[in-house]
């Protein structure tokens, strides 16, 4: 269950992010909605890691964006490859000030400023199971559902088809 920060009341903020972190998901949010990609942050996946994003093609291909804003941010974590199991595609997305020959080429990468961002490399297709993708879909799936719900609640009034 995510932990809400107590000086927000918006559902979809846990807090958790820093502001960086915040800029390079807010323009990779972009470039994925203009690539008509359904996008989530930070959802829990069954291995108890959590994707920074997470996102659904029109195709029903998933791919997961691991967020990383400095060298030392990318060096001290090693959960990276576990996410291969959840999504068709991995990516990397950063910022300018982070040295793009970090990455490993397996992956692919987003640069973003913010304001939108660049794919830069493609990444290689690696399939799910049919099961592990019936799985992440519900999955995928119930948080939407749960986070529009709580955003409306949050609201204080019902969404109408003019807000979406």
């Amino acid at each position: 269950m995510t932990i809400l920060s107590v000086y927000n009341n918006n559902p979809l903020i846990d807090g958790r992010q820093s502001d960086r972190a915040m800029m390079v998901r807010r323009g990779t949010q972009i470039l994925l909605h203009e690539m008509r990609h359904a996008v989530l942050p930070e959802l829990p996946l069954a291995s108890g890691r959590r994707a920074d994003l997470i996102t659904l093609s029109e195709k029903g291909e998933v791919w997961i964006i691991e967020i990383k804003t400095s060298i030392e941010d990318f060096r001290v974590d090693r959960k990276w490859p576990e996410y291969r199991l959840h999504c068709d595609r991995l990516f990397f997305a950063t910022h300018k000030d982070v040295p793009l020959d970090i990455f490993p080429d397996e992956c692919g990468l987003f640069l973003s400023d913010g304001y939108g961002a660049h794919m830069l490399r493609e990444a290689p297709e690696h399939r799910m199971a049919p099961a592990t993708r019936k799985s992440v879909t519900l999955n995928f799936s119930r948080a939407a559902a749960q986070r529009l719900m709580m955003a409306e609640w949050a609201n204080g009034k019902p969404f109408t088809v003019d807000d979406v």
